[in-house]
């Protein structure tokens, strides 16, 4: 469908202008479409066209980006590749890094990372993140390779149409095996980056599921139903069990150096070739060795 500064798509339909294929099949906004337009960066079969120009089955639109290489430093940072297409990239972040460049974290980020593969790979494109971790949260973060797979990528999540899955382990041992959590979650302070659950707070779903339980801690794997800061922390904290090792929500372990927290799992759509893709990050170190340590106990 795409290299890495074109996509290409086959008209599907009869008598469509190239305006109603971009804004109508592809999601383009109309401000986009007419600045592609002005840069004469839209082709029908090899051609430049406008966006008034008539298209017919078969038909190949194609819609040129410009380089833009990233702001980002460029940075030689072991980055675990664990999807890669011609619209996207898919990471393994580890703990203690990062999603990109802060006032407290500058370099080594990441987004550095990434710049460097990039650079390495001659793919002369942004980094434009999809999703974001919070720095002690390990798993899968999601980068696009072009404005229009951000895009699309960007509305699905909005829409929660992208399944995405966690394991934590938590503090105490939860009774029920299957639970919902539906509260919604506000930041009352703008100076605070802590959050609660709160009602004048944006609505936020998460469902749980008791994988092991162990002494007085207990293994879950949640679906997040919707995408908010925070949301699993806040989450867990409201119903008495916080992220083991959570010293924002909860408080410090021995046995281990951060929250429990690993995405291991999201499916969605690929935004060019139509069919769903599941990527997955198994468990990190850390939280086997918790696991490791404490053994099962029967309840």
């Amino acid at each position: 469908m795409t290299n890495d500064n074109t996509l290409n798509y086959t008209i599907q339909e009869n008598d469509k202008t190239v305006k109603v294929i971009m804004t109508e099949n592809l999601n383009f906004s109309r401000r986009l479409s007419k600045r592609l337009e002005i840069s004469d960066k839209l082709y029908v079969n090899g051609k430049v066209a406008r966006l008034n120009k008539s298209v017919f089955m078969g038909d190949i639109l194609s819609v040129e980006f410009d380089e833009d290489e990233d702001e980002y430093d460029a940075v030689d940072i072991p980055i675990e590749i664990v999807y890669e297409d011609d619209d996207l990239l898919a990471v393994n972040k580890t703990a203690y890094i990062v999603v990109h460049p802060t006032k407290s974290h500058q370099g080594n980020t990441v987004a550095n990372g990434v710049a460097y593969y990039f650079k390495q790979k001659g793919i002369k494109r942004k980094v434009r993140f999809v999703n974001r971790l919070d720095m002690n949260t390990s798993g899968i973060v999601i980068i696009a390779k072009h404005p229009y797979a951000h895009n699309e990528l960007s509305n699905q999540m909005k829409s929660n149409e992208v399944d995405k899955y966690y394991y934590a382990i938590v503090e105490g041992t939860v009774k029920e095996d299957i639970g919902t959590i539906n509260e919604p979650i506000a930041r009352l302070n703008p100076e605070d980056i802590t959050r609660v659950v709160h009602s004048s707070g944006k609505e936020c779903i998460t469902h749980y599921t008791v994988e092991k339980r162990f002494n007085n801690m207990t293994l879950v794997k949640l679906k997040l139903e919707t995408g908010r800061t925070h949301q699993i922390r806040v989450h867990m904290k409201h119903i008495g069990h916080p992220v083991l090792g959570d010293t924002l929500y909860g408080k410090g372990s021995e046995l281990i150096g951060r929250q429990a927290l690993h995405c291991y799992e999201m499916r969605f759509m690929q935004p060019l070739k139509g069919k769903e893709i599941t990527i997955t990050c198994p468990l990190p170190e850390d939280m086997k060795k918790v696991i490791k340590i404490e053994g099962e106990t029967k309840v």
